[in-house]
């Protein structure tokens, strides 16, 4: 998610139980879409769910029931990679858009499939997004090539 529609949410876009996040219209395209959520993501979200305030609608609040913004959300992000030691990484609230589409795809995610879960009506934009590392690109080497060599592929080129 951007950190906008992330910032946005509701106890209502949230269903635990199948791991999903119903984002109803994009920040940027206005186009709704499904986000799936890790067994890492439900477990901190449901820990977060016994200790927010019942009464608040937003998921992540600030003053009264307003969404905190996103430089208050900024702010903690700089937080804690201080208290990780990170901070001299130069990372940002960003960069985990980039590296979340960048590990599916490495892990073998097609990208189209990518480039719906990031909400791009442009499938370039997620190619900008999304890095294969070295070692993806010598293991789909490796493997085209034995399939190749044991005469796997039929057709006139």
């Amino acid at each position: 998610m951007r950190i906008g529609e992330a910032l946005a949410l509701t106890m209502n876009d949230i269903d635990l139980k199948e791991k999903k996040v119903h984002i109803y219209e994009g920040e940027k395209n206005k186009m709704g879409r499904v986000v799936y959520l890790s067994n890492d993501a439900v477990f901190c979200l449901r820990r977060w769910f016994k200790w927010r305030d019942p009464e608040k609608t937003v998921i992540f609040y600030g003053k009264g029931d307003n969404p905190i913004c996103y430089s208050t959300a900024r702010s903690h992000f700089a937080k804690y990679l201080k208290d990780a030691g990170l901070d001299h990484k130069g990372y940002t609230v960003h960069c985990l858009r980039h590296t979340y589409a960048s590990e599916l795809l490495n892990a073998g995610m097609r990208l189209e499939v990518l480039q719906q879960l990031l909400g791009h009506q442009d499938i370039e934009m997620t190619r900008r997004y999304a890095r294969l590392t070295d070692r993806t690109r010598e293991e789909e080497y490796f493997r085209a090539m034995a399939l190749i060599e044991k005469g796997g592929l039929d057709g006139d080129y």
